[in-house]
């Protein structure tokens, strides 16, 4: 609310009451006037006292005058500092009242005001982001007790967050601290303030988004893609590990005891029922989860199972070297049967080198590996829709996984370093560190095709089992678009050689 009043407000409404009342009290006075004056004027000294009376009712006239415009002038002049001093004063009760970047704002402008008429203004204090996140207890004035300690270290509230839980109230804060202010620092004066369990982590620009915007993302990119789920679990929890069991091994036993619909909360652990078969669970051992979060996650999975099997509909066609024409889409297990009739026509080789097992067994993972819940899925086929190839980008816990497999008629053309390419620019799209691929050292196609990343490669052979890790933390920055960015020729021509 402004304090500022407009002229026409704050001006009085005119009446003809007051004005016929002011009428009659000077007729009254005049009357007064002339019955004194001629009662003194019959007297010896009449005439001087008539001009000493004029004299002392002008004096008196004149210092009403002088008194008013003093007190009228002192009532309406701007407080103290007032002259471009005004906007920190809002800024701070801004500040007060909205607890968040207002804070900010009328701390400069204090400061700019303490400055004064000084030619050089003072270099803003550096400052770190944190969010912390302790456990008080449910009574009044708690709160404002930890904010009283924060605000004496000087640290803005930038958003807060209150979990209630059984006893006490999980509160959780976005701050902007002076930068020498350490983690061992919050803790200990949150602690002095009533504050348990305190956990602390550095924060980014992305931690800025209020929470309710960035579950709504959240949930428009689940909507939008079931493979997201997972990732969008992630970006809702924070570090945390997601595991997807299914409900039956790959020899059709049952695995486990699924989770009930409700789905279960135990601290640092949280099951969650797969609409889809099996169960979700994600750990984080650092951090117990709260009754909040695991409303949300489970609001979530119960959005993915309303919405059933869905993929983005964008498809690549792109011309190999010699002229034909093949298309890069997302798939997922309704491909089931065209996959297993790629398998039909791949040699034991191919499939051995894909699967590292028995080729008998090779089937039995395609429901596995085109399930949404392990991850994402490309696949090629020809301009009569025959599928020759495929590429899985696979959440493997922490680590992400990348797999491929081509049908031996179309091998050696680029196919596999063109899907290759755009399953690691989904995972750095999807924040991934590092990608890895599991082959055998005679692969030579797939070892080429990770050199031809340009990314770090780290590799690790065991019992002729070759681990090449690609690190995506010092890869140059990728636009979204380059996941849908077909290669040039030559790139594919000096992949094919």
């Amino acid at each position: 609310m402004t304090d500022v009043t407009s002229s026409k407000s704050s001006r009085r409404p005119h009446h003809w009451r007051h004005d016929l009342i002011e009428l009659a009290a000077l007729f009254t006075a005049v009357v007064v006037a002339d019955t004194i004056a001629k009662t003194i004027a019959k007297g010896p000294d009449g005439a001087y006292l008539l001009v000493f009376s004029a004299i002392a009712l002008v004096a008196t006239a004149a210092f009403h005058t002088w008194w008013a415009r003093r007190h009228s002038h002192a009532s309406h002049a701007p407080p103290p500092g007032a002259t471009g001093g005004d906007t920190g004063g809002r800024s701070a009760t801004a500040s007060t009242t909205a607890g968040g970047e207002g804070t900010a704002a009328g701390g400069e402008s204090a400061a700019d005001e303490g400055e004064g008429t000084e030619d050089a203004p003072r270099p803003p204090a550096e400052t770190a982001l944190w969010r912390m996140r302790t456990t008080v207890e449910d009574t009044p004035g708690s709160l404002a007790a930890l904010c009283t300690v924060l605000a004496r270290l000087g640290v803005d509230i930038l958003t807060l967050q209150t979990h209630p839980l059984a006893r006490g109230t999980v509160d959780e804060f976005l701050l902007r601290a002076p930068a020498e202010l350490s983690a061992q620092d919050l803790a200990r004066e949150t602690a002095a303030a009533g504050g348990r369990d305190t956990w602390t982590e550095r924060a980014d620009a992305h931690d800025l988004v209020d929470t309710p915007t960035r579950v709504i993302a959240l949930a428009t990119r689940t909507a939008l893609d079931a493979a997201e789920l997972p990732l969008a679990l992630r970006g809702l929890l924070g570090r945390c590990t997601l595991h997807s069991v299914p409900a039956l091994s790959l020899t059709g036993r049952p695995i486990g005891e699924q989770a009930p619909v409700e789905g279960v909360l135990e601290e640092t652990v949280m099951r969650l029922r797969d609409p889809h078969g099996g169960t979700l669970i994600i750990e984080r051992p650092y951090l117990p989860f709260t009754p909040t979060e695991f409303a949300r996650a489970r609001a979530l999975v119960e959005l993915d199972a309303r919405l059933g099997p869905r993929l983005p509909r964008s498809q690549d066609v792109l011309t190999l070297p010699e002229g034909n024409e093949i298309t890069v889409r997302r798939a997922d297990q309704r491909d089931l049967r065209a996959a297993r009739a790629m398998h039909d026509r791949c040699s034991a080789r191919t499939l051995g080198l894909r699967y590292h097992g028995p080729v008998g067994d090779a089937d039995r993972y395609l429901d596995h590996l085109l399930s949404p819940r392990f991850g994402r899925t490309l696949a090629v086929q020809t301009a009569s829709g025959r599928l020759v190839a495929l590429g899985h980008l696979l959440w493997d816990g922490d680590e992400t996984e990348v797999a491929l497999m081509v049908e031996d008629d179309w091998q050696r053309r680029g196919i596999g370093s063109e899907l290759l390419g755009r399953l690691v620019a989904m995972a750095e799209e999807a924040g991934c560190e590092s990608v890895y691929a599991v082959t055998q050292a005679s692969n030579t196609g797939m070892v080429a095709a990770m050199r031809a990343l340009r990314l770090p490669l780290d590799y690790q052979i065991e019992e002729g089992t070759l681990v090449i890790t690609a690190r995506l933390a010092t890869a140059p920055h990728r636009s979204p678009r380059s996941a849908t960015r077909p290669l040039p020729h030559e790139e594919v021509r000096r992949a094919e050689r």
